[in-house]
């Protein structure tokens, strides 16, 4: 079995080349494409070159967890889970949104929202599924700060309703 560094390394150099083959897919067919905030010209473009850098650093910190002593042993399934649902509703909201069926798209949104307060989607698995999921049609830098809006969210929303269910129990 490899050391963890290793396993890391492994998974950091495969995000990292499928990032890479994405962008020189991009590159190939009319060159990197950049994402304006809210489709908006005025706002600033964020190119998906930034997806280098992004999405090996997702998978670096996503395998620390992953590679934690004892956590892969018992814990693979919601991990596993934690990573496949975001990457597959990731990918249903691109699709959606790729396809312009908006009224899909806000419901995948929503869903993904409500979604987040029933499941900790705060973890770096989910949010590496979903910037996988959605960097083919947005890049990395959008679906990261979404995710990352989403996460802190579902961490806070959980995090309250966790201390409120341990107030509200009786001694």
């Amino acid at each position: 079995m490899p050391s963890p560094f290793t396993s890391r390394l492994i998974l950091v150099s495969l995000a990292l080349l499928a990032e890479a083959c994405h962008l020189g897919w991009e590159a190939l067919h009319g060159g990197i494409v950049s994402h304006h905030l809210m489709q908006s010209d005025a706002l600033p473009g964020l190119s998906n070159a930034w997806g280098v850098l992004i999405v090996p650093a997702l998978a670096a910190w996503a395998a620390g967890r992953l590679l934690r002593p004892g956590v892969a042993a018992r814990n693979w399934l919601p991990v596993t889970l934690g990573f496949a649902l975001p990457l597959l509703l990731g990918a249903a909201l691109s699709l959606a949104f790729q396809l312009k069926l908006q009224a899909l798209t806000e419901a995948i949104f929503f869903g993904l929202l409500l979604l987040a307060l029933l499941v900790p989607a705060h973890r770096p698995e989910s949010l590496l599924g979903f910037v996988l999921g959605m960097s083919w049609t947005f890049g990395a830098v959008i679906p990261t700060l979404v995710g990352g809006v989403i996460a802190g969210l579902s961490w806070l929303l959980r995090g309250v309703a966790r201390q409120a269910w341990r107030l509200a129990r009786p001694a």
